[in-house]
């Protein structure tokens, strides 16, 4: 059973939540950590990121790229606009499939929940057409993915 909900606000906002078993500075380095994206944010099994760009400060970029062995592939670029760790993520995507979408403002906060932490990820599109678009690519499932696999790394290090 997944662990993340997904709701829409409005017109143009998706709200992800996730509860993770650990504390937010680490729930926080797992999405501002090169090194740690390229093992777990990868959507479904069988695709990679054989590069990724996250220089985690203000103005700093972002670049993640994705491919399986199919030869299929996309890629995101952005910009981060705050950090405030281990509370705070603000940043500024659009995906490439292959041109490029409207910018999506996203803003990460990372609370301490019992043993853990709740991530709250809202999402701010243009229009609802674009809001659409996006939820139709299957979104919702590979950011499960990749959250399971987040979990399992966290289980392999004991």
């Amino acid at each position: 059973m997944s662990k993340l909900t997904l709701e829409t606000e409005g017109d143009a906002v998706v709200v992800v939540k996730r509860r993770f078993d650990a504390p937010p500075a680490a729930v926080f380095r797992a999405h501002t950590d090169p090194d740690m994206l390229q093992q777990w944010m990868l959507g479904p099994d069988g695709w990679t990121m054989p590069v990724c760009v996250c220089e985690a400060r203000p103005g700093g970029a972002i670049r993640y790229e994705w491919s399986n062995a199919e030869g299929a592939g996309f890629y995101l670029t952005g910009h981060f606009v705050e950090l405030d760790p281990p509370r705070r993520i603000v940043h500024v995507e659009r995906m490439h499939l292959p041109d490029p979408t409207p910018d999506n403002r996203v803003e990460t906060t990372f609370t301490p929940d019992d043993e853990g932490t709740l991530m709250v990820m809202r999402m701010t599109l243009p229009d609802a057409a674009t809001r659409a678009a996006m939820l139709e690519t299957g979104m919702e499932h590979g950011m499960e993915a990749s959250y399971v696999r987040l979990e399992d790394t966290w289980s392999a290090e004991g």
